[in-house]
């Protein structure tokens, strides 16, 4: 595989909550995260005393993360209100050469920050909240 462009890793949200997903705009930096919790079942049993785990238990969840400059577009603005309303539609990433994960994420941070001789910016944090679903590239 060839090295990729880190602006190729998009995060893409609905706006209409009708599958009309737009790249939110302004960001510099995403990233994405997958975590799966593990069920330890160890006991006195367990052979040489190595940990078990609970194959296909514990909690899956994924995080995204961003940041860049506020540009107060329709995306933003909609981000602005997922936050507010608590609501938790479907965003999309696309992974450059992996694919797109699509699903619901909350809006769990929004920060704004700007100094007097900069632009103003924000960083944004979503968690998972349903089932994703994977599509290969």
């Amino acid at each position: 595989m060839a090295v990729q462009n880190g602006k190729d890793l998009l995060v893409k949200i609905d706006l209409t909550s009708d599958g009309n997903f737009q790249t939110v705009a302004g960001l510099r930096a995403t990233r994405i995260s997958f975590n799966a919790e593990s069920v330890d079942v160890t006991s006195l049993e367990s052979a040489g005393g190595w940990r078990e785990l609970l194959s296909g238990a514990g909690v899956k969840s994924a995080s995204i993360s961003g940041s860049g400059i506020f540009r107060d577009e329709a995306s933003d603005e909609r981000a602005r209100q997922i936050f507010f309303d608590g609501e938790t539609p479907d965003f999309q990433v696309v992974i450059p050469d992996f694919g797109v994960v699509e699903g619901p994420f909350q809006v769990s941070a929004i920060e704004y920050a700007g100094t007097h001789d900069g632009e103003a910016t924000y960083e944004l944090s979503l968690a998972s909240a349903g089932q994703l679903t994977f599509t290969a590239a």
